[in-house]
């Protein structure tokens, strides 16, 4: 999993035994041999896991201090055949000071020893009683367990191609966390050891923080909190261990738990460091690497296989919670509706023209300008929705288009574009009977001309119904339907265009439930061949492939600048029980074979409002030359596509 730029990081709470220090080390020796077995590639304990974070006065005795460092000598030499980097807490005496610390090991050996640098003293924490501040400490060694090791605040780990920096505690909590300058010189991931009381509301504090330390700083985050075994004279300590990547979080199902626990999570490094070259602000007034000193292990890699429950999300624009989902559909709406409404206010324009085909685009576009309508207290009579019947249109679809407009009221005009086309293919010296490129493109831009000629006479715009799937893949026809005066669902991937329908469905009651619902279930196609029996006779996916499978390569190749075989591999994941791997492969060729060539459709695509992460236009997201070549991309899911005929 590393060749696809993964580190799997684990928070580790182990049970303690206050000032027990051999209990303490055997107990995350256990957790240690846990997480090799799960391949784990680095892990985290508590603040002050070695003697225990309440051992109070007791931090004073020399000879706890001294028990705890050559213990902490010893536990890292056993280490040395776990290919794992550890993160553990321990009390540190250095230049007649005392720190609390985080001890760094790998391979056997203490690659760097990181003081904390905020202290507490205030309400249930006196910590200054006990421990100085790390402020400042730069360049530095100390002689630990008789041994010269790294020590300072000024610390990064390079460990299995990736960056480690390390906080504690308090660290975090403060309005400059040393996490941020840690990131911004290059750390990928942040350790951080804990040991944060429980009290009413806190956890859910807690959890926001490192959200938003890990969004911020586009990078793991990884918590772990001292937990079963710690004093409760005043305090109590749930165990926390919380996982966090760019705003997300995992942490276990429950809290104040009695037995050892250990979570994991895969970290996708390569999508961070990603995000960090596309977002340019990310690296403005920067600390650099040069701040810093890098201690690194050089280690072996062994291929791994995911994490048992880690799941990848087949349709990663559309939210899998129900109620997200609801909020999200809602908001890109609105989204939607603003945009026209401020539109057709900038022009004076209080009409506007769609074409309606009883398909899902352009019911969601219908939809889209009636909200508009209504926010701007305008008639909907204005709204001149156009069905244009030609050879291949079928019964149920133009029905649809109908009753909708009928359902909600806009102004109906109906204008069979047959006898235009037939004239247009004699002009050209076309045969009718001939179903190629040109019949199909004539239909749509013959449609076109009638909303172009149709807004002009009514003094209107005309609203644009294609979606960025179809222009992701070039399928819309030039100076056809790629063209209007304002796209409303420019941005809105097909995955999400059915939920789309489906939320207006319920919002707009009986009326028009019945027709929306049957519009979700009617098959895609742009109906430009005809059948001859009243059925749908071209289904688009099964010419240009599985939308879902497009909105996922599009999603991981535009919003994580993922390379094909990365796609491919998290595909084969998100979708092992509905496509084969030949299934994918096929489609993916499609796919950047269509997202390259079909370019300069996108380059003079019209305004649109944008509603999410990911879009195309081209005078905001995605400039990319009408001319570029699509080898270096094709070349790698053919060899893709090679090594797994080999394998058979």
């Amino acid at each position: 999993m590393t060749e696809y730029g993964y580190l799997r990081v684990g928070a580790a709470v182990p049970n303690v035994r206050v000032s027990n220090v051999d209990f303490n080390l055997n107990g995350i020796m256990d957790l240690v041999k846990e997480a090799d077995s799960k391949e784990c590639d680095v892990m985290v304990f508590p603040e002050l896991s070695v003697t225990g974070y309440t051992c109070a006065d007791l931090f004073e005795q020399p000879l706890l201090i001294k028990k705890a460092s050559e213990a902490v000598v010893d536990f890292a030499s056993e280490t040395a055949s776990y290919p794992v980097l550890i993160a553990l807490g321990c009390p540190v005496v250095a230049h007649g000071k005392r720190y609390n610390c985080a001890v760094v090991i790998a391979g056997g050996k203490i690659l760097g020893i990181v003081p904390k640098i905020h202290i507490p003293n205030y309400g249930e924490f006196y910590e200054k009683r006990w421990f100085e501040s790390g402020e400042g400490i730069k360049n530095d060694e100390i002689l630990f367990g008789g041994r010269r090791v790294p020590f300072g605040t000024d610390l990064l780990f390079e460990y299995k191609n990736a960056i480690i920096g390390v906080e504690i505690c308090e660290d975090l909590w403060v309005p400059n966390p040393p996490s941020t300058s840690l990131c911004e010189a290059g750390a990928d991931v942040i350790l951080n050891l804990s040991a944060s009381d429980e009290l009413i509301g806190k956890h859910a504090y807690l959890r926001n923080l490192i959200s938003q330390q890990s969004a911020r700083c586009r990078c793991g985050y990884v918590y772990s909190s001292a937990g079963w075994g710690e004093s409760t004279t005043d305090l109590v300590f749930a165990g926390n261990a919380i996982i966090g990547e760019d705003g997300s979080i995992t942490e276990p199902d429950l809290r104040f738990f009695t037995a050892p626990t250990l979570i994991m999570k895969d970290i996708d490094v390569e999508k961070l460091r990603n995000d960090r070259l596309k977002y340019s602000t990310y690296y403005d007034f920067c600390s650099t690497l040069s701040d810093y000193r890098v201690s690194t292990m050089v280690c072996q890699e062994i291929p791994k296989t995911p994490l048992e429950g880690e799941w990848v999300d087949p349709e990663p624009f559309v939210p899998n919670d129900a109620d997200r989902l609801n909020d999200h559909c809602e908001e890109i709406v609105n989204i939607q509706a603003r945009g026209l409404m401020q539109r057709l206010n900038a022009i004076h324009c209080h009409k506007a023209v769609i074409g309606i085909s009883g398909g899902l685009d352009s019911t969601l576009a219908l939809l889209v300008t009636v909200r508009a309508f209504d926010l701007l207290d305008l008639d909907r009579k204005g709204i001149v929705g156009i069905t244009m019947p030609g050879a291949a249109t079928t019964s149920r679809t133009h029905n649809n288009a109908v009753s909708l407009m009928k359902a909600l009221g806009v102004t109906e005009m109906e204008i069979p574009i047959g006898k235009a086309v037939a004239q247009h293919f004699s002009d050209i010296g076309q045969d009718p009977t001939n179903y190629d490129i040109t019949y199909e493109n004539s239909q749509a831009r013959e449609r076109t001309q009638i909303l172009m000629d149709v807004a002009n006479k009514e003094n209107a715009i005309v609203v644009g119904t294609g979606d960025m799937s179809e222009l992701a893949l070039g399928w819309c026809t030039y100076n056809g339907d790629q063209m209007s005066m304002y796209g409303v669902n420019a941005s809105v991937p097909k995955t999400l265009v059915r939920h789309l329908v489906k939320w207006f469905a319920g919002e707009l009651g009986a009326k028009a439930e019945g027709i929306l619902l049957d519009v979700v279930d009617t098959p895609i196609s742009p109906e430009l061949v005809p059948s001859g029996n009243d059925e749908i006779a071209q289904k688009t996916e099964d010419i240009v492939g599985p939308y879902e499978l497009h909105d996922f390569i599009m999603y991981h190749l535009l919003r994580n600048s993922f390379s094909p075989r990365k796609i491919f591999w998290l595909a084969t994941r998100a979708f092992k029980n509905r496509y084969n791997a030949k299934t994918i492969i096929k489609w993916m060729r499609n796919f950047y074979k269509r997202f390259f060539a079909q370019q300069f459709k996108r380059s003079c695509m019209p305004d649109g409002p944008k509603v999410g992460s990911v879009c195309l236009s081209p005078r905001g997201d995605w400039r990319m030359p009408s001319d570029a070549s699509s080898a270096l991309w094709l070349d790698e899911v053919d060899k893709i596509e090679e090594e797994l005929l080999s394998s058979k």
